[in-house]
Formats: C-alpha cells, structure tokens, sequence
C-alpha cells in the first residue's frame, strides 16, 4: 500500500495500492495505441493534446489545494505551477508540426530524398513531487506530440498529480495514449528494463538515477536524467543590488528550496558584500512561515520529516565548521509543533570544507561567501559535481557571456535564476545527469531519423 502522508501536519493524507499487477496490461495497451496514435497527421495530435491541456487546467482549483496538501507549498503560489504547464506546453505545441514535419534533401527531380522523424514507441516517464506537473509536462506533452504513448509514473507523495492528468487523458484522447502506474522502486525498474519500453525520462536523486540507467543495460535506448544540483550564482560589484538580493532571495528560498535549479549557494563581490547581506536579510524576514492553506501563507514546511533532519543536520555540520547563522527563529511565528517547518536560513563563514556549500540540500537555506574577483567566483562556482544552471547579476552583458563560457553548467542566466524558458533545452551536466527536455532540441530525442532515397524510374 502506498502511503501520502500531508507535510502540513503529517497525517496521511491518500492511500493507495501499488499498480504492478497491470504493468504487462498497461505496457500492451500503451504499444497497440500508439501504432494507430502515430499514424495520426500531426495536426490532429496537436488539436488533440490542445484539449487535453485546456480540459486539465479546467480543474485548476482542485488542483492547486490538491498540491498544496501533498507536498506543503503555499496555496497562493500553487498556481503558478499550473500556468507554467501551459507555458510549457503552449510552445512545444507550438512547434510541434514544424519540428516533426520531413526534411526535404532531395538535389534533383530525379530523386525524392527525405528524413522523417519516427516516433519511438512507449515512453515511460517517472517524475519527482517537488514540481510534479512543470516536470512531467516537460516529457509528457512533446512525447505524445512525437507520435510516442506514455506511461506516467509520479512520486508517492504526489498520486493525484498522475490521477488528474489521465482524467483528462481518458476524456480527451484515445485510449491508452496516456496512462499512469502507482509504482515501487523495484517495479519502476522492471519497467525501465522492459525491451518494449523505448524511451525513459526520470527526474529524481543521483543514486535512483544510476538505478534507472543500469535497468538499461539489457537494450539499446536512450533517456533523460536529470538529477542533483547545487546551483550558484555570483553578484558582481556592478550587479543591481536591489533587484539582485529581490530575486535570489526568492531563487533561493521559494518552494521552501525544494527546487532542482533554486539557489543554494551566492558567491558576492567583497565590494558589495556588506550591503547585499544586509538586504539579503532584511528581505528573508519578509517571509511568513506557515499552514499553506492559509492565503497569507508565503513559505511551507518541507516535504516529510526526514528531509528536515537532513537539512537541519548540514546547517548545523556547518555551524560546527564556522558558519554563522544570520536569521533570528525567534522573529518567525509558525507551528512549532511539526518539525518540518523551517524559518529560511542564511549561513556565512561558509567554505567549500562544508558540505553545506558542496552537498545537495534542497531546503530553505543558501550560503553566502564573500569573493575577490571573477575568477575566484568562476573557480568556487565550478567546485561541484553538478551542473544545472548558474546565473551571474551584472549589468555587463560582454562580461556576463565570457563568465558563461568559463562555467560548467547546463544553463547559464544573467540578471535571473530558478526559471525554465521552454525554448531553450533543459540539460544538465557532470552528476545532474544527461539528455535534453523542452526546446526543439527535445524533439529529436524522443524521435528517431528515418531515410527516405527514392530514385523515381527513368
């Protein structure tokens, strides 16, 4: 049985019983219908899956609540994950016909010469609680563009998420198209492995995603992972300093630090170092800790207790390192009570000997290092196994390309963070993972060439 428990006040909240009794049902019903789904002129998936968005968003209130009491984040911010979905799903629509139409390479009339992108066949996509709909719909929606069917596996914290999407799904779109499993660990994997799955997306920790990638070991196909981070970013001495500290304060701490591209460490000119702090924490007192059902509400708890622990415990490895805390508990009035409820933080004296400064947190804290130059800030911003995004506050654009050329990540920003543009590729590097989500570029990934060289008859 699988069991939800609600961060607000840790009371289990849905129960469900696991799916792997119908993985061999599930698994032949997605490759049947997908055949005839392929086979289907473009134009009328897109108009399709058009319906099936605007039906999904249709429900929008249930929803948002539905969130809000699966992982903890604010009912005042829970709709902006909804209209970031349609966002995101608006535009790989949007291109779809012209990204997945033939290319035309014929030299002269005596040939027809041309590639056509193939749909791959079932793909199977696991995705996190954290942001369980801005992520799925990033494999999602193009797949099923692409001519693919999916099987939706979410997190166990969140089963209504893949629940809403396939009410939309068994209305819209024709059967088998779109289904979801509640699924173990084991049983995720022996669908992984399964020869008749032909693509996999997964968004969780480092340690599943090499689960994921040995469970691929027996076939030939390819995947996204996208895994740990530990995104940084460098306020130069030129940076806008309000907007700066506005926004990473916001990068840093929103969704309660539980996102893959928040902000968990901020290297900052020894220039300006004494102001942005000041403001940096002026600002973090500005938050409301609290039930996330109340509207007043602007910071949740984090997701279960045991994250807490972990969270709390790299804070304190770090305070018995050197670091010093920079925010009061005390200013903060929430429910004490539950012990998931964590006041933002801001540690300094921090260096790269703490793994507070090294390590994934994914909570409701950053640190801030004082820096001498760019070059210091570019070698302190690479020291990391990961590479999701990383951003620089300047108001130098030239300075701002040749940081970005010098940092190992998968997406560079200048004057912003923690924002997913869907027309660039979602990608990360070293142990965040591999592959490519969102973009033109997702298309040809969840395809396959096919030549076509006819030589017509003389």
């Amino acid at each position: 049985m699988q069991k939800t428990i609600t961060p607000i006040d840790n009371t289990l909240y849905i129960e469900r019983n696991y799916d792997g009794a119908k993985i061999e049902e599930t698994i032949n019903g997605s490759m049947k219908a997908q055949k005839m789904w392929a086979d289907l002129d473009i134009k009328e998936r897109v108009k399709l899956l058009t319906s099936f968005v605007e039906d999904f968003l249709s429900r929008s209130d249930l929803i948002c609540e539905e969130l809000s009491r699966q992982i903890g984040r604010p009912i005042s911010q829970a709709a902006g994950e909804l209209k970031g979905f349609k966002e995101r799903a608006d535009y790989m629509l949007s291109i779809a016909e012209k990204k997945l139409s033939n290319i035309d390479v014929a030299k002269d009339d005596n040939f027809k010469s041309y590639i056509k992108r193939k749909a791959l066949g079932v793909v199977f996509v696991i995705a996190p609680w954290n942001y369980p709909y801005l992520v799925a719909v990033n494999s999602i929606i193009p797949a099923m563009a692409a001519g693919n069917s999916v099987i939706l596996k979410h997190s166990a914290q969140t089963p209504l998420c893949s629940e809403q999407l396939y009410q939309s799904a068994k209305k819209i779109l024709p059967k088998d198209i779109f289904n979801y499993l509640h699924l173990n660990h084991e049983d995720s994997l022996k669908i992984v492995s399964d020869k008749r799955i032909n693509f996999v997306s997964f968004t969780g920790s480092v340690k599943a995603g090499y689960d994921v990638q040995r469970a691929t070991q027996n076939k030939f196909i390819d995947m996204t992972l996208e895994l740990g981070g530990k995104d940084p970013a460098y306020a130069r001495y030129d940076c806008d300093l309000e907007k700066t500290v506005e926004n990473l304060v916001d990068g840093s701490f929103f969704n309660s630090g539980q996102s893959c591209c928040g902000i968990e460490r901020i290297y900052v000119d020894e220039k300006i170092y004494n102001n942005f702090l000041e403001l940096f924490v002026s600002k973090t007192y500005n938050y409301k800790l609290g039930n996330p059902l109340e509207k007043e509400t602007n910071l949740g708890p984090v997701v279960k207790l045991s994250a807490a622990d972990f969270i709390l415990q790299q804070i304190n490895s770090a305070i018995d390192k050197g670091a010093k805390k920079m925010i009061d508990e005390s200013k903060f009035n929430f429910p004490k009570e539950h012990k998931n409820y964590l006041i933002p933080q801001v540690l300094t004296n921090v260096n790269h000997d703490m793994a507070f400064m090294t390590e994934e947190t994914f909570g409701p804290c950053v640190g801030i290092m004082k820096v001498k130059d760019d070059n210091e800030a570019i070698k302190l911003m690479n020291d990391s196994p990961y590479g999701l995004t990383a951003s620089v506050w300047t108001k130098d654009l030239d300075v701002a390309q040749k940081i970005g050329n010098q940092i190992n990540t998968g997406t560079f920003y200048m004057n912003r963070c923690d924002y997913l543009d869907p027309a660039l590729s979602w990608t990360g590097v070293n142990e965040t993972g591999k592959g490519c989500s969102l973009s033109e570029v997702a298309y040809e990934k969840l395809t396959s060439p096919k030549s076509f060289h006819l030589r017509k008859e003389q």
